[in-house]
């Protein structure tokens, strides 16, 4: 007999295929100078990310600076997220905040065509875990959408709560940005089959080959919101093993990012905004509380890109 509804199995089905068959994209929201959303600027943006071929598509997620974003505006990037996947590949949008709040975004994400959600972690408060599972719950039952729970900050499932959550049928999947491999294992083991997994830590390429020896192979990539072909270079090397060459991108480009990254708070959405720009591509600044890279960090971050691009280029050619 099968867990999830036929609607839910076929989105479990797809996400599956996509998470093994490219890196999972979290794009950018553009924003013009005076921090109003830029609905053209996303649109052209997005059609460049999704033409490069990434396994699914997170809107308004945490890179996608979800939690600046009002309802309307989360409304015309989901929406305008939608019409350019055209059904090609998945669409997960984000949603948060308490459960009530959490269910309003999950219900313009339903309207606008979204194939599931991404259950962002709660606002501020560290909660019990029977308080974690029923907060799915409430969100479960007013949506139809298929659910990925993330755990990250103060949300982290133990293997009995992910069981309980792993039970209720519109919930597909866990997110894992604690990056603790003892834990995940222990969840790994304890979910049932056909329950998805993915490495959702900052910079997740940097622990793809930790997360892959307690079986969660599949990542999201902030990489591939502003250099999609470095993302897609990586994603080859790791797939066909080749440490020579993922070792290499480590090395040269992932490391020195996230020593970059580290150097200031916020610095993992908005130094991935700066370099988008940096390449071209029409995002604009970050909203506050973020706030954009002077130009000391952004001359560093211009080799970074630079010494990463040259390895993409060097990296064989799909046959």
């Amino acid at each position: 007999m099968a867990r999830f509804s036929t609607g839910t199995e076929d989105v479990t089905r797809r996400l599956r295929d996509g998470m093994a068959g490219g890196v999972l994209s979290f794009p950018l929201t553009s924003f013009r100078d005076d921090g109003s959303l830029d609905p053209e600027s996303y649109r052209a943006y997005l059609t460049a990310q999704l033409a490069t071929g990434p396994g699914a598509v997170f809107p308004a997620c945490g890179t996608g600076e979800f939690f600046s974003l009002d309802e309307d505006e989360y409304r015309s990037v989901v929406a305008t997220t939608v019409e350019i996947a055209d059904g090609r590949l998945p669409v997960v949008a984000g949603i948060g905040y308490g459960w009530a709040q959490a269910l309003r975004f999950a219900r313009i994400a339903e309207e606008e065509g979204a194939d599931a959600a991404l259950v962002l972690p709660h606002y501020l408060v560290a909660a019990p875990q029977d308080g974690l599972v029923e907060q799915l719950r409430r969100i479960a039952a007013g949506t139809s959408l298929p659910l990925i729970a993330y755990q990250r900050g103060q949300v982290a499932f133990d293997a009995r709560s992910l069981r309980r959550i792993a039970d209720i049928p519109t919930v597909i999947g866990l997110k894992d940005g604690h990056s603790d491999l003892d834990r995940l294992q222990r969840l790994t083991l304890a979910a049932p089959d056909g329950f998805l997994f993915f490495n959702g830590a900052s910079t997740a390429e940097i622990q793809a080959r930790a997360y892959a020896t307690v079986g969660v192979p599949a990542y999201s990539s902030a990489v591939h919101a502003f250099a999609p072909d470095i993302a897609n270079a990586f994603f080859s090397a790791l797939r066909d093993q080749d440490d020579e060459r993922t070792t290499a991108l480590l090395r040269e480009f992932y490391v020195p990012l996230v020593e970059l990254r580290d150097r200031v708070p916020g610095y993992a959405v908005s130094l991935v905004k700066a370099a988008a720009r940096l390449r071209g591509l029409p995002v604009g600044p970050v909203r506050a509380p973020l706030t954009d890279p002077g130009p000391d960090d952004l001359a560093v971050l211009a080799k970074i890109l630079e010494a990463g691009q040259l390895l993409a280029e060097a990296a064989p050619r799909p046959v």
